[in-house]
């Protein structure tokens, strides 16, 4: 057996740690939680999230076509890739391993790698220009499933991410001494507050939190469960952001991408 076939084994076996409960054999595995985050709203928050007049994501996906367009040749997204239209498998193939920086990116990090290029003023992951390109990209990808393979010649590179995104899911970490899978396992339909649980599938971003009262990427959201549950915080960016993302996605795959949406 090669490393590389090893490695596929290894992130198999942690999934089924994730998604089996002990002394479980193939035949009894559970269904998986097919679900996107959007079976979880209300009644009230799906009704704005289905009337653009009252989607306040319509003035971000407005932005985000001007910005695409441009006014100046160096600022325009459309320039190197043509009119948005044609870019609608771009979203769902996101994180992948950068050759150029040797690490996972995510579609926020591309943009910001484009505008660094383009001496664009666009240095932060939420950054309005950049959540507006995100959005509008991300809508171009709505029924897309989400499809991420490794490049031939960094595919022993991606499995390792991979299969640190997929320990990290089932680590206990803070004071609350819980892992993601807790939550997005075991405890999916439950309420934690005001919200129901969902199974964390990444099918909807970037989304337009009502408690932020802005656009956030899926990286300020994994952020913010770490600080649910009383963790330090990785810094912005950082590849344990990238590696639980590139888990998540996977995790979800064949789920139709459905984003940007709302959330409460």
């Amino acid at each position: 057996m090669t490393q590389t076939t090893l490695r596929w084994v290894s992130c198999v076996c942690l999934w089924m740690a994730v998604l089996l409960p002990l002394n479980s054999n193939a035949n009894e595995r559970p269904p998986v939680q097919a679900q996107s985050g959007n079976a979880f709203l209300s009644a009230s928050m799906l009704a704005m999230q289905n009337d653009p007049m009252a989607n306040p994501i319509s003035l971000w996906l407005d932005k985000g076509k001007a910005l695409w367009t441009g006014t100046e040749s160096k600022s325009s997204c459309a320039q190197c890739h043509g009119p948005v239209e044609n870019n609608k498998t771009l979203a769902n193939q996101f994180p992948k391993w950068s050759s150029k920086l040797k690490k996972l990116i995510n579609l926020e990090d591309q943009i910001v790698q484009c505008a660094e290029r383009t001496s664009q003023a666009r240095k932060n992951l939420e950054d309005p220009d950049v959540l507006a390109l995100s959005a509008l990209l991300h809508q171009q990808s709505k029924n897309q499933t989400i499809l991420l393979r490794p490049n031939t010649q960094h595919k022993e590179e991606w499995q390792k991410q991979l299969n640190a995104g997929a320990e990290l899911f089932i680590q206990r970490m803070g004071r609350m001494n819980l892992a993601c899978t807790h939550c997005h396992d075991q405890n999916i339909g439950k309420r934690m507050q005001a919200d129901l649980i969902s199974p964390g599938h990444p099918t909807g971003f970037p989304i337009f939190k009502m408690s932020w009262q802005s656009m956030g990427s899926i990286d300020r959201r994994i952020r913010a469960c770490y600080s649910g549950v009383q963790a330090d915080i990785p810094q912005p960016g950082s590849q344990e952001l990238r590696q639980l993302e590139l888990f998540l996605k996977m995790r979800a795959e064949g789920l139709a991408m459905d984003g940007p949406s709302l959330r409460r």
